[in-house]
């Protein structure tokens, strides 16, 4: 049995680090410990995922939360980092219920505001995530929306400046940046005919295996909570998870 507990970045003790540093390179390529703690100091806090028998980490997901102009008003938005979950544990929701109470409590401090989750994404499991649980996104299959392609652009360029590529809209961060090993969250042929957004995803992002990450943006404010996204946060709080096989397993696991 897992839980989930958001804790502030302060609050991690160098062993909390050291574990999530061997969790994170278990399953990225070109994890050096200095980039892993220079990417999370730069965080507000951390979803961190703990065995209940044993207290051990086995799994977490960074978080910053940011404020960022566009077309003369603040938008806020949650950004979603590093997100992985040991294999042997793919499938619990524990993550995904803490994740989502924390996009609802932060929605209710600011009712009349407009907040997005905003993330990008070098693998599938993340985008899966974001595209069968939040209606209104981008990018999505199917669908063009020009106001959130430009909230893209805005954030990126705030968090990420000069690594947008405008015309592919993917992040590019250079030849040794940090890529799913091999083993880790593939893609093939089979996949993507069974799932659509999957191919998708990979049609945006054709470069995801040498570590070019899909910016992405979902509307998660209190409105969409109460039209759309209730029923993610329902499935999350109440559905028992069932048995999965890694190919099945959830997508909130490795990003």
């Amino acid at each position: 049995m897992l839980r989930t507990q958001y804790q502030k970045v302060r609050s991690l003790s160098v062993f909390d680090i050291m574990r999530m540093h061997a969790i994170f390179e278990a399953n990225y390529a070109n994890g050096p410990l200095d980039t892993f703690m220079r990417d999370l100091s730069k965080k507000d806090g951390v979803f961190v995922v703990r065995k209940k028998s044993t207290d051990e980490i086995v799994g977490f997901s960074t978080l910053g939360i940011h404020e960022f102009a566009h077309e003369g008003r603040t938008v806020r938005g949650l950004f979603s980092g590093d997100t992985i979950i040991e294999k042997a544990y793919w499938g619990s929701r524990t993550l995904q219920t803490a994740f989502a109470l924390k996009l609802f409590t932060e929605a209710i401090k600011r009712p009349f505001s407009r907040q997005y989750w905003l993330l990008i994404s070098k693998g599938y499991k993340t985008y899966l995530l974001l595209s069968k649980n939040f209606p209104e996104h981008y990018p999505r299959r199917g669908h063009d929306n020009p106001r959130l392609k430009d909230l893209v652009v805005a954030y990126c360029e705030t968090l990420f400046p000069g690594k947008l590529d405008h015309a592919a809209m993917t992040l590019d961060f250079g030849d040794n940046a940090n890529c799913l090993k091999q083993d880790v969250a593939g893609i093939d042929e089979a996949l993507k005919a069974r799932e659509p957004d999957v191919a998708f995803f990979e049609q945006r992002n054709p470069n995801w295996q040498r570590g070019t990450e899909l910016p992405c943006i979902a509307r998660a404010d209190l409105a969409m909570f109460a039209w759309a996204i209730w029923p993610f946060l329902w499935k999350a709080l109440f559905k028992p998870a069932r048995r999965k096989t890694v190919r099945e397993a959830g997508v909130n696991q490795v990003v």
